[in-house]
């Protein structure tokens, strides 16, 4: 468990859940379970009764998409809990105190507006839980897992319904996940049943939610034309994964997680330069508009993550420096970083932006497909990545003759970029020969990168040294400086030689 904070304030407190459910009769007895691997001892049992209300929006947003918010009484970590999946069996769980009853905390709150965009959080549904809670423990106390046996009774509160049950909880502690496998094998052997839901309102509202997720929404589009994919079905599916990225690395960017703003911004771009680079599938009176507005958002998460590999980078290079502390310019440029996460998050606060995530949602449930999108994905999609990589030959040809090199290197840079992404659309149907695309392109775009980083740090260092309070802090900043170049012209020194080994694309004839 650990604190989650945007400068030095908490907002809440984060911890990982990994865990399995299991589904089990009235007369089920738990099995015994202390042969399971590293498990030296079973803890005597706790009895909890537990009270949950659950929030969400009317049409259950959050549960569409597995997301959980709830005020919970009773046990030992009684207070707000806010569940987002992060994967199989496992999901990151924020926390904070009791508060007030029907007012949810503003800070959990914010960190699902992506998916409520506006719409009021309202109680939709209670648990009254009595729970058994059986530790399992290695041979010096500590706790490996505990094993949860719960008699749920649940009530909807948007409508007349509800349901009672039994389940069978599993959650790691300081096991490895070979523990929770054992478990489980020992659980069904003994008569559990694999949990119908992930969790306990999921079961409770599964059939009041209507509103499927992007990923549902092109699997029913796939499954309908037999499994054999369409031009247009594989954009739509690239979109779609691209969206719920957006999503998922939202939450994680307002609470300012290492990586999350920079892998936002790159599904931002992601969807951008697909919506460009696969025009002769999707309808531009559709996505002109949505990509002026996913260069808007881009723009908004790279103000801050420009920012943050600068203090990254320049972190580090100080770190390999003899004694010299923490320079204010670095300080600074913290400040900077601090500053514009705190823009950030009002951005994704706007409107502007929830109405950017509807259109993509209706983009992906109803896609603008033009004649070429009913092709065989297996015929049409070469032929795009073809053109993208042509546009990418053509725009590195010009730096030798452009009057701005640079201008012309970042044009490349851009154009592999497009290029990347046009390949991973084709991935999943073109396989190895579209992989092979990614990889050079991404290797053409990693070389430009390091010139590009170089030069824009260089350029930073000579801003502040110009702001230098004193001499030792110019000669540090001089010493960085230096360093940067040389790494600039070096990665400079690499690109005729790495365009030179890149082969252009080649795809074997369907």
């Amino acid at each position: 468990m650990s604190s989650t904070s945007i400068g030095d304030r908490i907002v809440a407190v984060k911890h990982v859940e990994i865990e399995r459910k299991y589904d089990a009769a009235a007369d089920f007895v738990v099995p015994e379970l202390t042969a399971l691997p590293g498990v030296a001892a079973v803890d005597t049992p706790e009895i909890h009764h537990l009270h949950a209300t659950y929030f969400d929006t009317e049409d259950l947003r959050l549960a569409a998409h597995g997301i959980t918010l709830r005020r919970r009484r009773g046990g030992s970590d009684a207070g707000w809990h806010l569940k987002i999946p992060a994967g199989p069996d496992s999901k990151n769980e924020l926390r904070a105190p009791l508060g007030r009853a029907q007012v949810v905390p503003a800070r959990l709150a914010s960190l699902v507006a992506a998916y409520t965009r506006g719409g009021s959080l309202r109680p939709v549904a209670t648990l009254e839980t009595d729970r058994t809670v059986i530790r399992l423990l290695d041979g010096s106390g500590a706790v490996l897992a505990e094993v949860a046996d719960d008699a749920v009774t649940g009530r909807v509160l948007l409508g007349e319904g509800g349901d009672a049950w039994r389940e069978i909880e599993v959650e790691l502690a300081a096991g490895a996940r070979d523990l929770l496998k054992a478990a489980g094998k020992r659980l069904r052997k003994a008569g559990a049943r694999e949990a119908a839901s992930s969790s306990k309102l999921g079961r409770l509202l599964d059939g009041d939610i209507a509103r499927p997720t992007t990923r549902e929404i092109v699997q029913r589009a796939r499954a309908a034309t037999g499994g054999t994919p369409t031009a247009g079905e594989a954009v739509t599916a690239y979109l779609a994964a691209q969206l719920e990225a957006v999503l998922a690395f939202d939450p994680k960017a307002r609470l300012a997680e290492y990586d999350a703003v920079h892998r936002m911004r790159v599904a931002t771009r992601r969807i951008r330069s697909v919506l460009q680079s696969y025009r002769p599938v999707l309808d531009r009176t559709r996505t002109d508009p949505l990509r002026a507005e996913l260069k808007w958002l881009a723009a908004a998460l790279g103000e801050v993550r420009d920012l943050e590999v600068l203090r990254m980078r320049f972190t580090d290079r100080v770190a390999a420096l003899d004694d010299i502390g923490e320079p204010a310019w670095l300080e600074e440029l913290a400040r900077q970083e601090r500053a514009a996460y705190r823009r950030l998050n009002a951005t994704l606060k706007e409107p502007r932006y929830y109405a950017l995530l509807d259109a993509l949602e209706a983009l992906v449930a109803d896609p603008p497909l033009k004649g070429r999108a009913g092709r065989d994905a297996a015929t049409e999609l070469p032929r795009l990545v073809e053109r993208a990589w042509a546009r990418l030959a053509a725009t590195y040809a010009s730096i030798g003759h452009a009057e701005d090199a640079d201008l012309a290197r970042h044009d490349t840079r851009k154009d592999a970029k497009r290029a990347r992404y046009a390949a991973e659309v084709a991935v999943p149907v073109l396989g190895e020969p579209a992989k092979a695309v990614v990889g050079n392109a991404k290797r053409l775009q990693e070389v430009l990168g390091g010139y590009q980083d170089g030069v824009i740090a260089a350029a930073h260092l000579k801003e502040a040294a110009a702001r230098a309070r004193d001499t030792r802090e110019a000669f540090t900043l001089g010493v960085l400086s230096g360093i940067e170049r040389c790494e600039a012209e070096a990665a400079l020194e690499r690109l005729e030689g790495t365009w030179a080994e890149i082969p252009p694309p080649s795809f074997q004839a369907p």
